[in-house]
């Protein structure tokens, strides 16, 4: 985008509270297209439910821009379980639903929560286990500890590679290019459809033109068959949405994610 405009570009990490200090940031800066949101499902779609109070309104503080990218999450298992597929899983969660366990990068993750919609809508239960990020809750299901648990395609390529984990299905609604092979939980769940994603967000009173405007130089950005390359490589699959489209959408994952939370019971201080 800098190239094409002319126009450069920082990328400043604002970390802390589960994203909220820099999503708090972006919406009171100066609206006019100088500073934008990079936003994921945890900071726009996940904790206006989870918390009890956020200094942030996705709705009224945002316009969306465009979506760049989704990322399928992946629903594994270890060699060490004899479980081969999903109906295999579904099967022996029903078996054992007390002692069946499922891992994930924390409660009210992406990972927890995409579970819960599994489990909700596949009629089975699970145990939770939450960890302290992605690579400890692989590491536990290698180990044994877990049977089964949602992580991000990108985060397992590795591993999967050397057959240290078994996928078992992609969440998006369609199978990934990078696992061919793996199903779609869509196909033992009808439209089922929850991914990691991330989308690009302005300041709420950003001027239209000005919207229009960086949506269209960022899928100028994402159509570079570079960028595509190396997106592709990090298992994203690469949207570029218009602004009217990015709202829909969003909206959508406000809806699907509040189920999720209040499925899952899951709460923020």
């Amino acid at each position: 985008m800098a190239a094409n405009t002319g126009q450069g570009m920082n990328v400043d990490n604002k970390t802390g509270a589960s994203g909220n200090i820099g999503t708090d940031f972006a919406a009171r800066a100066r609206p006019d297209g100088h500073t934008l949101l990079l936003g994921s499902p945890g900071t726009m779609a996940i904790n206006p439910w989870l918390f009890a109070k956020l200094p942030y309104d996705v709705q009224k503080d945002f316009l969306p821009v465009t979506q760049l990218v989704s990322f399928p999450q992946v629903v594994v298992t270890s060699p060490k379980q004899n479980i081969k597929s999903i109906p295999d899983l579904l099967k022996a969660a029903k078996a054992q639903p007390d002692k069946f366990a499922h891992a994930s990068s924390g409660p009210g993750t992406t990972s927890h929560l995409v579970m819960e919609l599994i489990k909700a809508d596949a009629g089975i239960t699970m145990i939770h286990v939450g960890y302290r990020g992605g690579a400890p809750a692989m590491q536990a299901l290698m180990a044994g500890e877990v049977q089964t648990g949602v992580e991000g395609l990108l985060s397992l390529v590795g591993q999967i590679k050397a057959g240290a984990i078994v996928p078992l299905a992609v969440t998006s609604l369609k199978r990934s290019p990078q696992l061919p092979e793996v199903p779609a939980m869509s196909e033992f769940i009808p439209g089922f459809d929850a991914t990691a994603w991330i989308v690009l967000m302005a300041p709420a009173a950003t001027p239209a033109s000005v919207v229009t405007r960086i949506a269209a130089e960022v899928k100028k950005a994402l159509d570079d068959p570079g960028v595509r390359q190396q997106l592709d490589a990090q298992g994203a699959t690469v949207i570029g949405s218009s602004p009217l489209d990015t709202a829909a959408f969003l909206r959508g994952e406000l809806s699907k994610f509040k189920r999720a939370v209040e499925i899952s019971g899951a709460k923020a201080e």
